[in-house]
């Protein structure tokens, strides 16, 4: 597993930064004009697959420790194909000051453009404090496929402190706002009305514009999962499980519901 979490400002932190740009390269497929990381961001270009880019984040170094900063801007421009992806599990980790930690991604999706952003797991660490954000904006006619999974705490421990915010805007207007914590000083996150014991939770967000003429109506995805359309050509999948490899198979199972329903949308994904 790779260790690559950040944290605030403080002198004995970690500050890195990285850029990735995803433009049409006039061949049909999608180039990579900025392809830019510094410290624990190592970006790989991969083969592409059809008119895709494909950039995987490599861990170059284990910079998991309190009072780092890290910062991650995506630009997918007008008619570009996007998928990102790691080749590791993050892991937040407690640091020397007990300072938490910072991981900042600023993403924007252009008209006509398709990101899947589709990193593995963030697990959080007994004794770890991480802050994590994720802001999206889309253009009316961006596509987006999106999965966030969340581990509290590694094999036989209890979890750190994870608060995470996913905050996503279509066309100007909000489309999708939610701000999740978990572990010490978070009252009743291990509660029935939040995770009833559970240490995997995720959830899967597309956004379509397909979706407007061919919604997908809301199910239950087993006992602790669920499809839920949004007010918006988008609907999310959210899943709380045991562990992470359950709770991935909520969310495949998640992707076969959208994409080989009604929806009408398989080709995206």
């Amino acid at each position: 597993m790779t260790s690559a979490v950040a944290g605030p400002a403080v002198d004995a932190g970690l500050r890195a930064a990285a850029h990735i740009v995803a433009a049409p390269d006039g061949r049909g497929g999608t180039g990579l004009p900025v392809l830019d990381g510094a410290g624990p961001f190592a970006l790989r270009r991969l083969r592409p697959q059809g008119p895709e880019a494909h950039v995987r984040l490599v861990g170059a170094m284990s910079a998991p420790l309190g009072g780092d900063l890290l910062g991650l801007t995506v630009e997918v421009a007008d008619g570009a194909a996007l998928r990102f992806s790691t080749t590791a599990a993050t892991i937040a980790l407690p640091g020397r000051t007990g300072a938490p930690a910072a991981y900042d991604t600023r993403i924007h999706v252009g008209e006509g453009a398709t990101l899947r952003w589709l990193p593995e797991q963030l697990i959080s660490a007994r004794g770890s404090d991480l802050r994590s954000t994720t802001r999206i904006e889309l253009a009316p006619t961006a596509r987006l496929v999106l999965r966030e999974e969340q581990v509290l705490g590694r094999v036989g421990e209890d979890p750190g402190r994870l608060a995470s915010r996913l905050t996503v805007r279509r066309a100007g207007r909000p489309l999708f706002d939610q701000e999740l914590t978990y572990g010490p000083g978070a009252p009743g996150w291990d509660g029935g009305a939040v995770l009833g014991g559970h240490r995997a939770v995720g959830q899967l967000l597309v956004v379509d514009p397909a979706f407007e003429e061919h919604p997908v109506p809301p199910r239950l995805l087993g006992t602790t999962a669920a499809l839920t359309p949004l007010a918006g050509p988008a609907v999310v999948v959210s899943a709380v499980a045991p562990d992470a490899l359950r709770l991935r198979r909520l969310l495949d199972a998640g992707v076969t519901t959208v994409f080989d329903g009604d929806g009408g949308v398989r080709a995206f994904w």
